[in-house]
C-alpha cells in the first residue's frame, strides 16, 4: 500500500522512489532513464499513422522504425515475467487497409517475445464508410517474454452465461460445472468506445475507454508493480494503475494532454473521476423505448423484412 501523500506527489522524471511518473517529452528520452527488468506491464495505444493531430503522417516503413525503436527499449525495462500490450487498429494508404498488429508482429517475435493472444475489441460507434464496411474493431497484441508469466484470471472474470449448467456425466454428474467465480472473457472484448456522450470524453480524438486497461493491469500484474505507458496521450492507463494501487509511468509530447494526464490522476486520487465501470452490461437502447430505434421510414415491406428478422428462431 502506497504512502497516500507519496501519491499524490506526481513525479516530471523517472524516480524510484515515486509511484506516479508523467514525462513531458519523448518516450525514448524517459525510457533511458529506466533500470532495465523494472515494469511488469507495458500497455499502450501507439499513433497508427493518419495524421491525427497528435502525429506526423510517416511512410510505413518509418513508422515501423519508429515503432521498432520504442519497441526494443520496451523490452529492456520489461521484467523476465512481464508483458507487452500494443493496441492497434489499421494504416490506412489511398483506401487500402494495413492491419498494423500484423505488420509490427515480425518486430515483437524478432526481439525474442511470444505472442499470448490477439484479442479483439469490439465497439459499435465509429466513422461510416460508404466503400468498405464500416470498422467496429481493434486489437490488442499481447506478448510475454518468457513462459513464466503473470496471468490472474479471477479478477476479471465475467458472468456465466450459463450459470445453473451441471455435469451430465462421469464422477461430477449433477453438479454445478462453472466457476463461481464467473468465466474467462475469452479474446473478444465487447466494450464501448470514448466517443461524443461517453462519461470519460476529453479534447483527445482516440481516447480509449479506462475499463478495457482495467482488465490487463488486474490479470498481467500484481500491487505495487510499474506498468509503463510510452505514448499516454489523456492518461487513461495511469488511471487503470493508480486505481488499482500500482505505481504508473508514462510519456507525452503534448503539453494541452500533460494538463489533461494531470487533472484526471488528480480526480482519481480524490475519488471524484468518472468512468464507466467494468463489466456494465453494453447499453440497449431498444431496451430502454428510445423513439430513436423506430424507423421514420416504415412501409409494409419493411414490416415484412423486420418480421422475419424478429421471428428468425422460429424460421
Amino acid at each position: 500500500m502506497f504512502d497516500m501523500v507519496q501519491k499524490k506527489q506526481i513525479s516530471p522524471v523517472f524516480n524510484p522512489r515515486k509511484s506516479i511518473v508523467v514525462y513531458h517529452g519523448d518516450c525514448l528520452e524517459l525510457l533511458n532513464t529506466v533500470p532495465e527488468g523494472l515494469v511488469q506491464l507495458i500497455i499502450t495505444s501507439p499513433p497508427y499513422n493518419l495524421g491525427k493531430e497528435y502525429e506526423k503522417k510517416l511512410k510505413l516503413s518509418q513508422y515501423l522504425e519508429q515503432q521498432e525503436a520504442v519497441i526494443t527499449e520496451c523490452v529492456r525495462v520489461l521484467s523476465d515475467n512481464g508483458s507487452i500490450c500494443w493496441q492497434v487498429g489499421n494504416y490506412v494508404d489511398k483506401g487500402t487497409i494495413i492491419p498494423l498488429d500484423t505488420v509490427l508482429y515480425p518486430i515483437f517475435i524478432k526481439l525474442g517475445l511470444q505472442l499470448r493472444n490477439r484479442i479483439i475489441w469490439h465497439f459499435e460507434h465509429g466513422l461510416h464508410c460508404s466503400k468498405r464496411f464500416s470498422g467496429r474493431y481493434e486489437t490488442i497484441i499481447w506478448f510475454t517474454k518468457s513462459n513464466d508469466y503473470v496471468f490472474n484470471l479471477d479478477p476479471i472474470r465475467v458472468p456465466q452465461k450459463y450459470p445453473g449448467k451441471k455435469h451430465f456425466k462421469g464422477p461430477n454428474a449433477g453438479q454445478f460445472s462453472c466457476n463461481p467465480l464467473g468465466k474467462n472473457p475469452g479474446d473478444l472484448w465487447v466494450i464501448p468506445n470514448v466517443k461524443s456522450n461517453h462519461v470519460e470524453k476529453t479534447i483527445h480524438p482516440c481516447q480509449f475507454p479506462v475499463e478495457l486497461i482495467e482488465r490487463f493491469v488486474l490479470s498481467m500484474s500484481k500491487e505495487a508493480d510499474w506498468v509503463f505507458d510510452p505514448f499516454l496521450g489523456t492518461g487513461t492507463t495511469a488511471i487503470a494503475a493508480v486505481r488499482h494501487k500500482r505505481k504508473s509511468m508514462g510519456a507525452e509530447i503534448h503539453q494541452k494532454y500533460i494538463e489533461i494526464i494531470h487533472a484526471r490522476i488528480e480526480k482519481e486520487l480524490d475519488g471524484t473521476l468518472r468512468t464507466r465501470p467494468m463489466f456494465k452490461p453494453v447499453f440497449k437502447p431498444e431496451d430502454a423505448g428510445s423513439s430513436l430505434t423506430t424507423a421514420p421510414w416504415k412501409n409494409a415491406d419493411l414490416e415484412q423484412q423486420v418480421s422475419l428478422y424478429k421471428d428468425r428462431k422460429e424460421v
